[in-house]
């Protein structure tokens, strides 16, 4: 079967799953996108990757990610392959160089697994054309997504993204550094991820 290239588009707060997080992956070069529902932790250990943050210690993923790497493998592909009432199914792919073994997991194990390796994630079209959204259906999903995004991150959004009084960019920057830092010593990684863009977005201005 043909298999599709993924990338993840967005993660943000589920408004109909309590505690539960949407993770939205769109097909590169294309429109359609596959609304995944995953839990707070894959979550966070999805979007400490994709920020390039060091939590203190390892992570799940980064153990998983350190054993195979120390028996000499790597993962070659994520594959998400089916779909049954609700729930994506997928498979990493492993090898040795001499065997390739498919392991069966959750699709958010997957992703994250995926991000850590720099790897492709990846659908049958079958999937894709029977669970994709094309957004030129629904005009109102990136609305959405933002406004979930804003559910999740309450005060920080509006630290970073409200309008502020005049002040000196380097004090503005010692401040969301502050936070940032604050956010990372107490485990806020979702916060944290948002504050590090704030702060990328400020110094990248003139």
């Amino acid at each position: 079967m043909k298999k599709i290239d993924l990338e993840i588009f967005d993660i943000s707060h589920s408004g109909t799953n309590s505690g539960a997080y949407a993770m939205v992956l769109v097909e590169k070069g294309g429109n359609r996108k596959i609304p995944i529902i995953i839990g707070s932790s894959e979550a966070q250990a999805i979007a400490i990757e994709l920020e390039n943050m060091k939590p203190s210690r390892p992570l799940t993923h980064d153990l998983y990610k350190n054993t195979l790497t120390s028996f000499n493998m790597t993962v070659t592909e994520v594959l998400i392959y089916n779909y049954n009432e609700g729930i994506f199914f997928a498979k990493v792919i492993v090898t040795d160089g001499e065997r390739i073994i498919e392991i069966d997991s959750r699709s958010s194990d997957a992703v994250a697994i995926a991000v850590r390796f720099r790897i492709p994630i990846k659908c049958y079209e079958t999937i894709l054309q029977s669970m994709g959204i094309d957004p030129s259906d629904d005009s109102t999903s990136e609305d959405d997504l933002e406004e979930d995004r804003e559910i999740v991150f309450g005060d920080v959004f509006e630290d970073v993204e409200k309008p502020q009084k005049k002040t000196d960019k380097s004090e503005e920057l010692k401040s969301l550094r502050d936070k940032l830092n604050q956010a990372i010593e107490n485990e806020e990684y979702e916060a944290a991820s948002i504050l590090k863009m704030a702060i990328e977005k400020l110094e990248s201005e003139k």
